[in-house]
């Protein structure tokens, strides 16, 4: 009994804008044409408690009229009265937006004792979409309800017209949360070129992005090592802004070949004969960005100057190019790449710490190639349609080809330094030397070992994967140990890099013999060989 006295208690209030054409007339006909805001109160089932009701002030005579006919057809109903000013232009969206705006953050809203319903018939479109956003928004929390006339043609017509509610909820309602479950997923496989990716982290990261992307039109870093697919993704943000109305282009450049006097004209433009050789005014690339994405990969090579212009140019849309005296206006959207640590270049005085701020609101670090193994075999059927395409002819791989690839490829001591580029590169060269593009087991045991020396590092001491022995233990310690140890080691290590733990790289390295043991410790196992070397598993990861 006392939840029921409480639901029945609540206060209903209707908020609305008076309309100073379908709410008008004085006259004694007003009763015979439906009229929004005092129509809604004739219907019996309809009951609210009181009404808020905004007003300008030039329209009085009309407010009090309105106010005087709903207490006639709904004496219960206290009415209330507030004037707000829209300035002279009514369909000025930003005065009309911000009146509206201001009234709600001042008004007592009550949400335990009373619930809100907001009218959106009456005043201009413009009003009308204003409350529809601060609905929206949540300044306005409540419900909108929605009116209209009946029929014209209808001889018994009600005068009261018709009302429905329109909760924005979305989630309440089951096809549209589907509809938008799966427009979600159009465009997070969007994002990811349609690459089934099985990678967990990874595919909470494109979800994300996808959010920034559609939401924000600030600046996105995007982290990661050479081959992570920064550039990819960039273009790929950039397609799914211009479905959504992104009218410009996509330009970009690598930073770390801007170099010298040469930087800033590239990026900002210069007028002629401001230096040697400017013989005609260039408009530079973050000009031709103007209303589309600026894409500047390698930011952490970008000199001081042109760091501090760049800065401006972000912050106020203008910059000047070289020798001129007069700034020029872009607004175009940035997404910086780096495979560096900017905080410490920050620290180094290689770049400025403001900029790295003004960058730094939307951070992404795109994981390496060896830290998505799960994700090698979809990014391999990618590759072979790519191929295809290129080529002109079919490429595919035998099922032995394959499953010896992929053997290879998802093994914990296979480095992939290059990444998504050595992957392109692999499989680039065993269509291209396959037999009618069927890549074959003799394609790909020659891809393999062309990897593995690719990988080698000249002077090293290792004998697998690019690791030297030497640096990490010392040539005196190094030297003690047989080459055969040598490489057991630097497959011991390589598995530890690629692990999450200690206890994963156990489980991965003896994956065999702890089948046959009562007990199997493998975190402890793997400690102890580790520690002849006087290694442990953070040394291990450090690169």
């Amino acid at each position: 009994m006392i939840i029921i006295a409480r639901i029945l208690s609540v206060t209903r209030v209707l908020i609305g804008i008076l309309g100073v054409k379908l709410d008008g007339s004085t006259m004694p006909e007003r009763w015979d044409r439906w009229r929004p805001t005092v129509s809604l109160f004739q219907h019996e089932e309809l009951l609210f408690d009181r009404l808020e009701l905004l007003t300008e002030r030039q329209f009085h005579v009309l407010r009090d009229q309105v106010a005087k006919d709903i207490r006639m057809v709904s004496p219960e109903t206290e009415v209330r009265t507030h004037e707000l000013n829209f300035g002279k232009d009514p369909w000025d969206l930003e005065r009309v937006y911000g009146a509206l705006h201001d009234w709600a953050r001042a008004y007592p809203f009550d949400l335990e004792r009373e619930e809100y319903y907001i009218h959106i018939t009456t005043g201009t479109h413009i009003a009308q979409i204003s409350l529809f956003l601060l609905v929206e928004a949540g300044f306005l929390p409540g419900k909108l309800v929605q009116t209209s006339p009946e029929d014209t043609f209808k001889r018994d017509r009600n005068r009261a017209g018709r009302y429905a509610f329109i909760d924005l909820d979305l989630s309440k309602y089951d096809a549209l949360s589907t509809r938008f479950a799966q427009d979600q997923e159009t465009t997070t496989d969007f994002l990811k070129s349609g690459i089934a990716t099985r990678n967990a982290g990874f595919n909470r990261l494109i979800d994300r992005i996808e959010q920034v992307a559609l939401r924000s039109q600030a600046p996105i870093l995007l982290t990661g090592p050479t081959g992570a697919g920064k550039s990819h993704l960039a273009r790929r943000i950039f397609e799914l802004r211009k479905h959504r109305g992104l009218r410009g282009s996509f330009v970009e450049v690598n930073c770390a070949t801007l170099t010298g006097d040469t930087a800033a004209s590239a990026l900002f433009g210069h007028v002629r004969g401001s230096f040697t050789g400017a013989q005609k005014d260039r408009p530079g690339l973050l000009r031709e960005a103007d209303g589309g994405l600026l894409f500047l990969d390698e930011i952490g090579e970008l000199g001081l100057d042109e760091q501090a212009m760049l800065l401006r140019a972000l912050e106020d849309k203008t910059f000047l190019p070289v020798g001129a005296d007069r700034p020029v206006s872009s607004d175009f959207q940035l997404i910086a790449g780096t495979n560096c640590d900017l905080r410490e270049a920050v620290v180094k005085g290689h770049f400025r710490e403001d900029l790295l701020a003004r960058i730094h609101l939307w951070t992404f670090g795109l994981p390496a190639l060896s830290q998505r193994r799960e994700d090698i075999a979809p990014n391999l059927d990618f590759e072979l349609e790519r191929v295809s395409g290129t080529q002109g002819r079919q490429a595919g791989m035998n099922k032995e080809a394959r499953q010896t690839f992929l053997k290879f490829a998802e093994a914990p001591d296979t480095p992939w330094l290059g990444n998504f580029r050595d992957l392109n590169a692999a499989v680039t060269r065993m269509a291209t030397l396959a037999p009618r593009g069927r890549i074959r087991v003799e394609e790909v045991e020659e891809e393999i070992t062309r990897l593995q020396e690719s990988w080698q590092r000249p002077g090293s001491k290792t004998k697998d994967g690019g690791i030297d022995l030497s640096e990490m233990l010392g040539e005196e310690a190094c030297a003690e140990i047989d080459p055969f140890d040598q490489v057991q080691l630097c497959h011991v290590i390589l598995v530890c890099r690629s692990a999450k733990s200690i206890s994963d790289a156990g489980r991965s390295l003896f994956c065999a013999s702890r089948l046959k043991r009562s007990i199997a410790n493998d975190a402890d196992r793997l400690k102890k060989y580790l520690a002849k070397f006087n290694l442990d598993f953070a040394k291990c990861q450090e690169k």
